[in-house]
């Protein structure tokens, strides 16, 4: 029997509550189709690393940090295709069969559409917003997740070791070397940040620290400028 082309990475830090829907929609797709599933923890303190192991997934330890997470997770799978996620995301139906389509494809680096849980028309709008930004200017967020040949990865470069940036950099490289597609079918991610500061505030703030770090600032400074704002330990991605 051929054997399942995929690993999945995924880097956690406080996600307990979330983290079991996750693995349970990767539980429920074809057995053929991941051979990896892998948790790099940061360090949390809410029974995360359990929930991971009652999931089914590989943990491993890390410091805190997405770039420096997701780094250790790949180094520690060998499949061909790697898949990253978030761990507060939620795939959605026919996230398995867009898997395959694309893996069948020509070489590109693919990623889902960016769906934000709860109701109202400013987050239907982002939505679409991010939905042409990935169409028009191969330019996903990481809450998008992103499905990538590993030997396309290590062609550019792998990820860096960044608390902030890392998949903007990434992104960026992987403009140089192959198309950035879209998978056709979204990907649920939580709403609480576009809650907690609004749609017009979250894309502003983000905006700034975008533009700060082309401009030359550190990723880990501005790390340090974002969970001086935000209140939390480990940042997401700007969006």
């Amino acid at each position: 029997m051929r054997a399942a082309p995929l690993a999945v990475v995924i880097p956690s830090f406080n996600e307990a509550e979330r983290l079991p829907a996750l693995l349970a929609d990767l539980a429920a797709g074809p057995v053929d189709l991941i051979a990896e599933l892998v948790v790099v923890d940061g360090g949390s303190g809410d029974g995360t690393p359990l929930q991971a192991r009652l999931g089914g997934a590989q943990l491993l330890h890390s410091a805190a940090g997405r770039g420096l997470q997701l780094q250790r997770g790949v180094a520690a799978t060998t499949a061909p295709w790697l898949l990253l996620l978030h761990a507060d995301c939620r795939l959605q139906p026919g996230w398995a069969a867009a898997l395959r389509r694309a893996m069948a494809s020509p070489e590109a680096a693919w990623a889902f559409d960016l769906a934000v849980e709860g109701p109202g028309l400013s987050l239907r709008l982002l939505e679409r917003a991010v939905q042409l930004r990935t169409q028009l200017r191969q330019l996903p967020y990481g809450d998008q997740g992103l499905l990538l040949q590993r030997r396309l990865l290590e062609k550019a470069g792998g990820i860096p070791a960044w608390p902030l940036m890392e998949d903007l950099a990434l992104i960026q490289q992987l403009q140089q070397l192959a198309p950035i597609r879209r998978l056709g079918v979204p990907l649920q991610v939580n709403g609480r940040r576009w809650r907690r500061h609004g749609v017009l505030g979250t894309a502003w703030r983000n905006a700034q620290l975008r533009q700060a770090w082309r401009c030359g600032v550190s990723a880990e400074e501005l790390a340090d400028r974002y969970y001086a704002r935000d209140g939390s330990t480990v940042p997401p991605s700007p969006e």
